[in-house]
C-alpha cells in the first residue's frame, strides 16, 4: 500500500516532537530537515538547534515566530500514542532516505558507481530507532557467560589445540585472516579448514581467487584419502569411493573461482544465488584470498595497498556480519618477513590496515625441514576473543596427503611452544651469553647476527 506523507502528517509529527522532549532525543540521530515540505524545513531546523544549544524544547509561540508553523499543543496526548509516533517516524524517516537515495543516484549509475550506489541504498534502508540497549552488565552474570560459552566460539576449526585459544573455535560474522610467505601453506590451511567444517556438518563455501576449482579439488581428494596428489591419478576408483563415502556424511562443499580483483559484490550475487538454487544457507566462507581483491564501493589507486586492503578488509568483514557465516581468508607477508621466525604486525603486507579491521590474525611459520619433520607452526598475531596474543602452537603435516592436524599428546612440547621456537631460543641465548661487553663495536653485534642466521639455515 501506498504510503501519503501529506504535508498535515509531517506537521503532526513535529507537534509530537515538539511537546516531549525524550521523544524528540530518541527520534533525533534520524531526523534530517531534508525529509519534510519545503514548507516545514525551518521549524525541523529550528528545532533541533534550539535543543542542542539551549537544552530544551522551543515553546510553541517561538516554533510560530522563529520556525514559522503553527503547531498545536499535544502535552497531553503523546504518551497514549507513542508508540504508534515512533513506529510511524522511522518508517517515514526510511523512505525518504531511500527516496533521496535513488534521486542521487542517477548519476552515479551512468558513471558506473555501483558500489557507491548499493551502500547509499543499503544505508538508507537501514534508518531506524535504536531499540537494541545493549548489556546491563549487572544483571544475570550466569545467564550471560552461558551465553557467551555457547554462542561464542561454539564452531570448532577441528584442531582441538588451535580452538583452546578462541574458547572452542571461530565465531560468525568476524575476520579470521592467515598469513603466511609465499609458499607457506595459506591455502593449504583454508583448505583443511573447508574440508573440517564440511565434514562436521556445515554448508561450506571455498572461493578461490588465484588456484582453479581443479587443483582445489585434487588437494583435498589427497587430504581425504591420504595419497599423494600423484596417487589419486592412479588409485581414481578408490579415490570415488572415498570422497562419496566422506560426502554422505557432510554438509555441502563448493569450490568456486573467482576473478582475481573481483569485489565483494561479486561474491555476495554469487552466494545469495548458491542458496537459492540450492535451497540452503551458507554456514561458511572461505576467500583465497584477501590481497587479490579490490573494493566495491570505492575506487582507490591500484598501487597504494595499504588504502585498498583497509577498504576490502571492511567490506568483507561486513559481508560476514549480512550473511551471518564463519569467514575466513588469508594474506601475505612481506619480504622482511622472510628471514624472520617471530611475525609482528610490520611484517603483513600493504600495512597495518587489515590488522585493524581483522579480528583474528594468525600467523603461518614454516620451512622445508619443519614440513619433511611432519611440522607446521601458527603464531597468534591478534585475537580480539582471547589473550593468545604472542603465543605460538605446532600443528603435525602430512607433506604427502598435505593434512593439517593436531599433535599427538606425547608429541606436544608445552601445547603451544614449537621445537623450532625453542631451539631459536637457545641459539639466541648462547649468542647472548657469548656475546662482548656493552661497549664492544656494532661489527662485532652485525657478526653474531649474521652467525645466528647462518646456524638457522645449516639446521633447517
Amino acid at each position: 500500500m501506498a504510503e501519503d506523507y501529506s504535508f498535515d502528517l509531517q506537521k503532526l509529527y513535529l507537534e509530537f516532537l515538539q511537546a516531549d522532549k525524550e521523544l524528540f532525543v530518541r527520534c533525533n540521530a534520524i531526523l534530517k530537515k531534508s525529509y519534510f515540505d519545503r514548507d516545514l524545513r525551518d521549524a525541523v531546523e529550528f528545532m533541533q538547534e534550539h535543543v542542542e544549544h539551549y537544552g530544551d524544547m522551543p515553546t510553541l509561540e517561538q516554533m510560530r515566530v522563529k520556525g514559522k508553523i503553527d503547531l498545536q499543543d499535544l502535552r497531553d496526548n503523546t504518551s497514549a500514542h507513542q508508540a504508534w509516533f515512533l513506529d510511524e517516524f522511522e518508517r517515514f524517516c526510511r523512505h525518504k532516505a531511500l527516496e533521496e537515495a535513488i534521486l542521487s543516484s542517477a548519476d552515479k549509475l551512468e558513471r558506473g558507481e555501483y558500489g557507491t550506489v548499493e551502500k547509499l541504498v543499503k544505508d538508507a534502508v537501514q534508518v531506524g530507532l535504536t531499540k537494541d540497549l545493549g548489556t546491563n552488565y549487572w544483571e544475570n552474570p550466569a545467564d550471560r557467560i552461558k551465553h557467551i560459552q555457547e554462542q561464542k566460539g561454539g564452531t570448532s576449526t577441528g584442531w582441538k589445540t588451535f580452538d583452546k585459544f578462541f574458547y572452542g573455535g571461530f565465531n560468525r560474522g568476524e575476520l579470521n585472516i592467515f598469513a603466511g610467505g609465499s609458499g607457506s601453506g595459506k591455502s593449504l590451511f583454508m583448505q583443511n579448514l573447508a574440508l573440517n567444517w564440511a565434514g562436521a556438518g556445515l554448508n561450506v563455501v571455498y572461493v578461490s581467487l588465484e588456484l582453479s576449482e581443479e587443483l582445489c579439488a585434487m588437494r583435498m581428494d589427497s587430504m581425504i584419502t591420504g595419497l599423494s596428489t600423484k596417487e589419486v591419478f592412479k588409485n581414481i576408483e578408490d579415490v570415488d569411493l572415498q570422497v562419496r563415502m566422506k560426502a554422505k556424511k557432510s554438509g555441502r562443499l563448493q569450490i568456486v573461482q573467482l576473478p582475481n580483483g573481483c569485489t565483494i559484490n561479486d561474491i555476495k550475487a554469487y552466494i545469495k544465488e548458491f542458496q537459492i538454487q540450492n535451497n540452503l544457507h551458507v554456514d561458511a566462507l572461505l576467500v583465497d584470498y584477501l590481497d587479490l581483491m579490490t573494493p566495491a564501493g570505492q575506487k582507490v589507486n591500484a598501487s597504494d595497498q595499504f588504502i585498498k586492503d583497509k577498504y576490502v578488509s571492511e567490506e568483507l568483514r561486513n559481508l560476514a556480519i549480512e550473511l551471518d557465516v564463519l569467514f575466513v581468508t588469508a594474506s601475505q607477508l612481506n619480504r622482511s618477513s622472510v628471514d624472520e621466525v617471530d611475525f609482528d604486525h610490520s611484517h603483513i603486507a600493504g600495512g597495518i590496515s587489515k590488522i585493524n579491521t581483522a579480528d583474528n590474525l594468525i600467523g603461518i611459520f614454516t620451512s622445508r625441514s619443519m614440513k619433511e619433520r611432519g611440522r607446521v607452526q601458527i603464531q597468534f598475531m591478534k585475537t580480539r576473543s582471547s589473550s593468545g596474543v604472542g603465543q605460538k602452537l605446532d600443528l603435525a603435516f602430512d607433506m604427502q596427503s598435505l593434512r593439517i592436524s593436531d599433535l599427538d599428546d606425547d608429541e606436544l612440547e608445552d601445547n603451544t611452544v614449537s621445537n623450532t621456537s625453542t631451539m631459536v631460543d637457545k641459539l639466541k641465548r648462547q649468542t647472548e651469553s657469548t656475546s662482548k661487553p656493552v661497549n664492544a663495536t656494532v661489527t662485532s653485534t652485525v657478526d653474531h647476527t649474521e652467525k645466528l642466521r647462518g646456524l638457522l639455515k645449516r639446521i633447517e
